[in-house]
């Protein structure tokens, strides 16, 4: 391979300016923010943000920077790997078509930490980070082509972390060029496919992905080289072309349910029946989920684990045919073994439609087929997931899924609170809005 630093991506990284962004991209970036505090406040009510917070104080020790949702500081590293930890423990973050992965996840933690630690605005900690999304998903692509296998989030997440920290530290392109180079290369080469048909805190491999990216920056701090990075060479260059012309971050998609984004559109055509035939789950006999073949991969047991819940099919769909949605109070182990959910499980089917797998994965879409007990064959339209690119989500969908989300662990007034001061027109500091998000009187239970 031939590589060439001409430091194209390291000057975008260090010199955009929150005053130059278009408006459209100010604006899906508080929305970023919203959704991304969100997938934090309730992910620290999960197994894997306590073994998170448990590592953070063996290994990295104590500290002065918060972490969202407890009550323990730790240094920058320490709180990146805690939040690292809760980000994607539900799996309710953003994703990106190009690399079939979540970016958002992938770096908050570690630049939420950094912003806190060096006193960032809210406006300079969001500069931050969409300069971090715009570094991971174009990296993303270079390296699922590179290594011609389906990687997942940590993977790009580790140099997400780099461009987003590096930013904050105030490294220079020749510094940046640096630790961009040794999180690449060193990322954790997550096997994504493993994850759907073998469910575990492995996931998307998020929590590793931080701990490189940061393990990166220290290291360069301290002396390392590295050299080259995949979009520096002849084959990637080309995904750098339209840097800081089209954005990236305008392509996100956003998740309204606590599972794997594949039985999405399956639970949207369910409970899409159901609420136009005027059913409820006792009418039900049969229902057949035509779609993808990547969709039928997802596992069908009842699950053990938040994690098995979330990389499943059966269960999401039957939960939703239950309950009407598939979020915190479905998801969380208490609620797992519902014997409501289960039996309905038996209830299911799922069927690979050649048409529907051939437009993955620019679309994943689904049809169902509901058998009512009464004999009638309900059949749903073709259903794409909700929160699409193409809907052009705005901060108004992404407040209104925040308050639903954290419901269960939120109070109204500390919702309304974060969601104003992340959306706000002044910028306020972002150890502000840390600190009233940890803001006691605001957390139920």
């Amino acid at each position: 391979m031939h590589f060439e630093t001409d430091y194209r991506l390291e000057e975008f990284i260090l010199n955009t300016r929150w005053e130059d962004l278009p408006e459209e991209v100010r604006e899906r970036m508080k929305g970023c923010f919203v959704d991304l505090m969100g997938a934090l406040v309730i992910g620290s009510r999960s197994r894997q943000f306590e073994a998170g917070l448990r590592l953070a104080g063996r290994v990295y020790g104590a500290g002065e920077i918060p972490v969202i949702g407890a009550k323990e500081r730790f240094g920058f590293m320490g709180a990146a790997a805690a939040m690292g930890h809760s980000s994607n423990a539900y799996d309710i973050d953003d994703g990106h078509n190009m690399t079939r992965a979540h970016p958002g996840t992938s770096f908050v933690g570690a630049v939420l930490a950094a912003a806190y630690e060096k006193g960032l605005s809210r406006n300079e900690f969001l500069a931050a980070m969409l300069v971090a999304y715009e570094t991971t998903i174009r990296s993303g692509a270079a390296m699922m082509d590179y290594y011609q296998y389906a990687h997942s989030s940590g993977t790009f997440g580790a140099v997400g972390v780099a461009a987003g920290v590096g930013r904050i530290y105030g490294f220079t392109r020749e510094q940046m060029n640096n630790v961009l180079s040794i999180a690449e290369f060193n990322a954790p080469l997550v096997p994504g496919i493993r994850s759907v048909e073998y469910p575990s805190m492995n996931k998307d491999g998020v929590p590793f992905g931080v701990m490189v990216g940061t393990l990166a920056v220290m290291d360069a701090l301290c002396g390392f080289e590295g050299n080259k990075n995949l979009l520096e060479a002849d084959e990637y260059r080309h995904y750098l072309d339209d840097l800081g012309k089209k954005y990236q971050v305008m392509d996100l998609y956003f998740k309204p349910y606590t599972c794997c984004r594949w039985g999405h559109p399956a639970i949207d055509a369910c409970v899409g029946l159901m609420r136009q035939h005027g059913i409820t789950a006792e009418d039900i006999a049969h229902v057949t989920i035509k779609t993808f073949h990547r969709a039928t991969l997802l596992s069908k047991i009842v699950p053990r684990t938040a994690d098995e819940a979330q990389y499943n099919i059966a269960y999401p769909v039957a939960a939703a045919l239950v309950y009407g949605d598939f979020g915190l109070a479905q998801v969380r182990e208490e609620s797992l073994g519902d014997p409501k959910v289960v039996e309905m499980m038996q209830r299911l089917s799922f069927e690979m439609d050649p048409a529907l797998d051939a437009q993955f994965p620019a679309r994943r879409i689904c049809r169902a087929e509901i058998e009512t007990k009464d004999g009638r064959m309900l059949l749903s339209p073709e259903c794409e997931p909700r929160g699409e690119a193409h809907e052009n989500i705005g901060l108004g969908w992404l407040c209104d899924k925040f308050r639903r989300i954290t419901g269960p662990v939120l109070t109204p007034d500390g919702q309304e609170k974060l969601i104003g001061m992340i959306s706000a027109a002044e910028d306020l500091p972002i150890r502000t809005i840390v600190d009233e998000a940890n803001n006691p009187e605001f957390w139920l239970g």
